[in-house]
């Protein structure tokens, strides 16, 4: 019988780890899913550690998938080349599914969902139980282009984003720069996001611990190891039209300080917002240097 949802698993070196995210998985009060670990080049016990759950009964299939290392985003882009179900969403390698998270989800879209929605999006918690962010009580559906951009007011909040495996196929992802890793999928999130809303489930389900070594614990330092990444991701943020003006101003000052980082050309005339660009250019530079001092009081 064919499920209706992949939870997918991008790791790298998580061995330690991952264990808490398949108990999870085995204590889901429905078992409508197959989990995808990605493998993003780990050199710890990854492999082992997975193949041994694969040889248990665990009420769910669980595949594994290896790859060079590459970064989240391209974990992502990975997954989907062999997703099979309606829906997928990522469980980080760090977190942990609540147990009815997979039934909440499968019924809130088998009840409202259908071509004209990208899917549901639900809430993280921490483990003490209070939710990141805050319910939208008020709202049946948002478009995360309205959050990116501050249109949609929010508090500062972490999100579950249970998508359509068509459209992750149809998305676009940030190409591939040599030497550099890839940032998290936001981008190809986005690129959903210009045509589709989400239906909102106003439920916590996944539990969130940030590690040390975490993408959200370093982005200083992904600014100066992916600034190319970081430059493509601007871009697409300042092409979004209705955005406050306060939003275009601070993107451009970063948009500006990650050209500089990625030695890039033609900096303006990139630009979908080139007078701006311009006129943020100097504030630009101060970012970089800035970057460069609290990246150098680091080591």
């Amino acid at each position: 019988m064919n499920k209706t949802i992949t939870v997918f698993t991008p790791t790298y070196n998580r061995a330690d780890l991952l264990h808490r995210g398949y108990e999870s998985l085995k204590r889901q009060s429905v078992k409508d899913f197959v989990w995808m670990i990605i493998d993003d080049g780990s050199t710890d016990r990854t492999r082992e550690v997975v193949e041994e759950w694969q040889r248990r009964e665990n009420g769910f299939e669980i595949l594994y998938k290896y790859k060079e290392n590459g970064g989240l985003q391209s974990g992502y882009v990975e997954a989907v080349k062999y997703l099979t179900t309606e829906l997928a969403v990522c469980m980080d390698s760090d977190d942990y599914l609540t147990d009815d998270a997979i039934e909440s989800i499968v019924s809130h879209w088998k009840q409202y969902g259908g071509e004209q929605y990208a899917g549901v999006l639900a809430f993280d918690r921490d483990e003490s139980g209070k939710v990141f962010g805050e319910f939208y009580e008020d709202r049946t559906t948002v478009n995360l282009i309205d959050l990116e951009t501050g249109k949609l007011k929010r508090k500062k909040w972490d999100r579950v984003l249970a998508i359509r495996s068509d459209l992750y196929r149809r998305a676009k992802a940030i190409p591939t720069f040599p030497g550099e890793l890839s940032i998290n999928a936001i981008f190809i999130h986005l690129q959903i996001s210009l045509e589709y809303d989400f239906l909102i489930l106003n439920k916590a389900t996944c539990v969130v611990e940030y590690q040390a070594d975490g993408l959200s614990k370093t982005k200083m330092k992904q600014y100066v190891d992916r600034p190319n990444n970081f430059a493509e991701y601007r871009l697409l943020i300042l092409s979004f039209k209705g955005a406050p003006p306060l939003f275009y101003v601070r993107q451009n000052i970063h948009y500006v300080s990650s050209c500089l980082f990625a030695s890039r050309k033609h900096v303006i005339r990139d630009s979908p917002t080139k007078l701006l660009t311009l006129l943020c250019y100097p504030l630009g530079m101060l970012l970089c240097l800035y970057i460069k001092y609290k990246i150098g009081k680091m080591r």
